[in-house]
């Protein structure tokens, strides 16, 4: 009797087991290289995208999410560890995780950790052996070149952009979307399996290199350069940047501005890379589809920061403005609404305790960020006031109206800029040293200081 019973019992276990498995749902994240939010989804009408517009139709998207830090490297350590950035961590687009924060869980690592199949495709970590020990299997990278016309030296960047008549699996993106179809057929197979498919899709990274009939969605002519294209008035002197990542193509001057006609074109090569990987995206979405997970996967799509495409004469990234510190972010969890828009304040390192509260993951005690599962049910949901990012010499806040930052050097501050978005969305005016703003700049300094003096501390 006690043998049947505990036959019983065991098989009892097994489908409870079973049971718990199948309600785990899985996750699906796409990281997108240098993605600003210059997209259908967010208002932009000349730009195509309409895989990433119709995945925003089914999601949750924020308005006022921002990188903690401007460079790849780093912003990708933060969000996957849910850390901070400080001064002697999570610094260059070298930045590792593992150590820079040893201490730190990494969010791939607690899904393995917890019954998760973890994969890594594409550009995740800088480093494709950072936090190898949380991947399920070895990371995957595409080994396409970045030029298919030009060869180009070991160590040396070529053009900064190419335009060729070539199928989407040439360059690296189309590559990384088939080898995602061929993973999501695998774990297709196992439903009982929970996964975390981490796709990193590399453009529109430079070099601007895409097949050609996506160059064709944007005529020459009908690009333009952007409304701010000057200094930022009153802005100072450690707020200048050469933009030396763009300067690395043998295309671009060494020195100095580049012409209007280049900028233009520049700009048409960005706008093309983001419909290439807009198209890729597509494939993998619909293969989830076509293979009956979408309904068991949450979906979030992110872009690691901004991207300055002639801001303030600037480009590239590794500035403390807007353009390069608000990225896109939308996330689609089944069960919650769709369609819907939350214009609160949103931190990358809030998406790994999101996850983890979506799934009922334990959330590691490492982890600084805060859940937003609430904001996906409610828009309009109690939320932080306010997202720290930093780089180099600068520390800078965004609230719901303003962006204030500060240069320091060894602790003693050297300059600082406020933008008022509600008045300066482009940031066309520092208004720093303007004696009315006083009030208004001690307060933003003192939230400033906040989280810096507290992620110090560890």
């Amino acid at each position: 009797m006690n043998q049947f019973l505990s036959i019983a019992v065991l098989s009892l276990f097994m489908v409870s087991l079973t049971s718990a498995q199948k309600s785990k749902p899985n996750i699906l994240f796409i990281a997108i290289d240098d993605l600003r939010p210059e997209l259908g989804a967010y208002g932009a009408k000349h730009i195509k995208s309409p895989n990433i517009d119709k995945l925003a139709k089914q999601s949750t998207l924020f308005t006022k999410a921002y990188t903690s830090v401007p460079t790849c490297g780093a912003s990708r350590a933060s969000l996957f560890t849910s850390v901070r950035p400080t001064p002697t961590r999570f610094k260059t687009h070298l930045a590792v995780a593992e150590e820079d924060a040893p201490w730190a869980v990494t969010m791939n690592e607690q899904f393995k950790n917890n019954g998760y199949r973890t994969i890594s495709l594409g550009k995740i970590f800088h480093t494709i052996s950072d936090s190898q020990d949380g991947w399920s299997k070895k990371a995957w990278q595409s080994k396409a070149p970045n030029h298919t016309l030009t060869k180009v030296k070991k160590g040396e960047r070529g053009p900064s952009t190419e335009i060729t008549d070539v199928p989407d699996d040439t360059y690296r993106d189309g590559q990384i979307a088939t080898k995602a179809i061929e993973e999501l057929k695998a774990l297709a197979k196992k439903p009982t399996q929970p996964f975390f498919l981490a796709v990193g899709f590399m453009k529109p990274h430079l070099p601007f290199t895409a097949p050609k009939k996506y160059w064709d969605l944007y005529p020459q002519e009908s690009v333009k350069l952007p409304a701010n294209y000057f200094i930022s008035k009153n802005a100072p002197k450690e707020a200048n940047y050469g933009w030396g990542e763009l300067r690395n193509y043998s295309d671009i001057p060494k020195k100095g501005p580049i012409t209007d006609d280049k900028a233009r074109h520049l700009i048409r090569g960005y706008y093309a890379c983001v419909s290439y990987t807009d198209a890729q995206v597509g494939k993998v979405l619909d293969e989830l589809d076509r293979l009956g997970l979408k309904e068991n996967t949450i979906i979030v799509l992110w872009g690691d920061h901004g991207w300055n495409l002639g801001d303030h004469t600037y480009w590239c990234k590794h500035t403390m403005y807007e353009s390069s510190l608000h990225i896109p972010l939308i996330v689609r969890a089944p069960g919650y609404p769709s369609g819907t828009k939350t214009h609160t304040i949103t931190e990358t390192i809030d998406i790994f305790p999101t996850l983890c509260d979506l799934t009922n993951t334990p959330i590691p005690n490492t982890v600084e960020g805060k859940s937003f599962k609430a904001r996906l049910k409610d828009p309009n949901a109690p939320a932080p006031k306010t997202a720290y990012s930093r780089i180099g010499k600068g520390d800078s806040i965004r609230t719901d109206r303003y962006r204030y930052s500060e240069y320091s050097r060894n602790g003693k501050l050297l300059s600082s800029m406020l933008y008022d978005h509600d008045k300066d969305p482009l940031e066309t005016t520092n208004i720093a040293n303007d004696p009315k703003n006083t009030a208004q700049i001690k307060k933003l300094a003192k939230l400033l200081k906040a989280p810096i003096e507290s992620t110090r501390k560890k």
